[in-house]
């Protein structure tokens, strides 16, 4: 313990010492008062004379003028963050307001450890398309705070696992947080799920596009619960409306409970999305169910395939399968479709109660499929959708599904490459401290925290179980694959 003061100590010091120049964003970081409200998102200015000689994480400073940040709607606040590159001076990257509201579901009430969605705003509070850190231009930020995983991986682990299979993942970045002067931690930014060039790249849908092709596409639309569709009710998690989202027409095919899955309009949203635009997404998920449903499913030009990009679906499960992510197909879930394309899975979200982290729905064990809900639970109010399953009886999925499972277990994520991913992470939180003054911060190694299955005595442990965990997950699968 005596170490981690230290290093924290250091830590302060180091931004006290980058400050001295000439008031970069860490001057600020022992004071309560506002940041500027100036709106430049330059990443190439500097202030301070101090050359940065030492590996550290970009920090970012949030003042909320004495507001408290609640779940909806966001409140006006600033925010600045600083980048540190070594042998130049601390790098100002943002320094302008902000909109800032608590994010997430379970997290809201089980973790003291808080995440934050954020906009980026004008001078005026309007929204503004900034650079984070090098990434694409846009206004809305995910600041998700790791807690409960004590690993603070199992997200970052997820994006580069879901990157090798060439699709889109939200960019991220470790970054360490402080809110009104205290020091909050190790945080993940992320790009938040968003039709955009930089992010789901599918056509942008306009009010005025309600017939032809133009209707096609794009949209994107989500299987979750509902918090952040009703504003200012966290508890809301499963009230949908017809208004925000639409009812599958089948069950999930489980005799014990013949609960229907639920789709939540995402892009356009439900405020925005026309009459006809809602009528033209319900009828094609329908169609698509339907023929999957169907005695002919597994005809190429008449069952599912005429509806759904494949080659998705298959990704889609085999991330989730790998992760054991017990929220898979059901919750966090999201689907797209552009103009004149089929329906396709991802991009991929939320995995912090994944690879063995969850004590519920047999959130531990490395030996069963996730999409055979059946031998896990009933489904309850968030039944997994009965697709997986179906999918799985058709001759055609299962071969481009053991396919891909050899090319990708061959190269991408051979065992050597998924130890690398793992191992640079922890290298990079203790190179640059950040791993201490987490934990010194939030005092949860060797405590239970919902919903934890292993509790390690130290952060080496948490790792370790990780790492054994998605082993024996991997082996499991290649035995389970090669029989299919």
């Amino acid at each position: 313990m005596k170490k981690i003061i230290l290093i924290t100590l250091l830590h302060a010091l180091f931004l006290q010492l980058a400050a001295c120049g000439g008031g970069s964003a860490n001057s600020q970081v022992s004071t309560s008062s506002s940041s500027s409200s100036s709106s430049s998102s330059s990443s190439s200015s500097s202030s301070g004379s101090s050359i940065v000689d030492s590996n550290l994480l970009p920090v970012v400073e949030v003042f909320t003028n004495n507001q408290n940040i609640v779940d909806e709607p966001k409140i006006n606040a600033t925010m600045r963050v600083t980048n540190y590159v070594i042998g130049q001076p601390p790098i100002i990257d943002y320094d302008g307001n902000i909109g800032i509201e608590y994010r997430g579901s379970s997290s809201q009430t089980f973790f003291d450890k808080k995440s934050y969605g954020v906009e980026t705003r004008d001078a005026a509070f309007n929204d503004l398309d900034v650079s984070l850190l090098g990434f694409s231009e846009e206004e809305d930020w995910v600041f998700h705070g790791p807690y409960s995983d004590k690993s603070l991986m199992r997200n970052t682990l997820m994006m580069d696992i879901g990157a090798t299979f060439g699709r889109y993942v939200s960019d991220w970045l470790y970054v360490e947080l402080y809110l009104n002067g205290r020091y909050e931690g190790v945080y993940v930014l992320l790009e938040k799920i968003k039709r955009d060039n930089g992010r789901v790249d599918i056509a942008n849908l306009r009010p005025e596009d309600n017939s032809g092709e133009e209707l096609t596409g794009g949209y994107i639309i989500k299987i979750d619960k509902t918090n952040g569709e009703h504003e200012g009710d966290p508890g809301a998690y499963a009230l949908y409306t017809p208004n925000m989202s639409f009812q599958s027409i089948h069950g999930n095919g489980i005799e014990t409970n013949n609960s229907a899955h639920h789709f939540i309009f995402h892009e356009p949203h439900h405020s925005d999305i026309t009459t006809e635009q809602r009528a033209y997404i319900e009828d094609y998920v329908y169609a698509f169910e339907d023929a999957l449903a169907g005695e002919n499913f597994t005809d190429p030009d008449t069952g599912y395939r005429n509806y759904i990009d494949v080659d998705s679906f298959v990704d889609y499960l085999l991330a989730t399968e790998i992760s054991g992510n017990i929220d898979g197909y059901r919750l966090s879930t999201f689907l797209q479709k552009d103009k004149n394309g089929k329906l396709a899975m991802g991009p991929l979200w939320d995995y912090n109660l994944a690879f063995g982290n969850a004590n519920y729905n047999d959130g531990w064990r490395t030996d069963l499929w996730i999409f055979d809900a059946e031998t896990r639970f009933d489904g309850g109010v968030f039944p997994i959708p009965f697709w997986w399953m179906r999918l799985m009886e058709d001759p055609y999925f299962v071969d481009l599904l053991k396919t891909r499972w050899t090319t990708l277990r061959s190269s991408a994520l051979a065992d050597a490459e998924i130890t690398n991913m793992i191992e640079s992470k922890v290298s990079l939180l203790e190179e640059t401290g950040a791993l201490a003054r987490n934990f010194n911060r939030w005092d949860v190694l060797n405590v239970e925290v919902w919903p934890n299955y292993f509790i390690g005595e130290t952060y080496e442990s948490e790792v370790d179980y990780l790492s054994e965990w998605l082993s024996a997950r991997l082996t499991w699968m290649d035995a389970q694959i090669a029989a299919l």
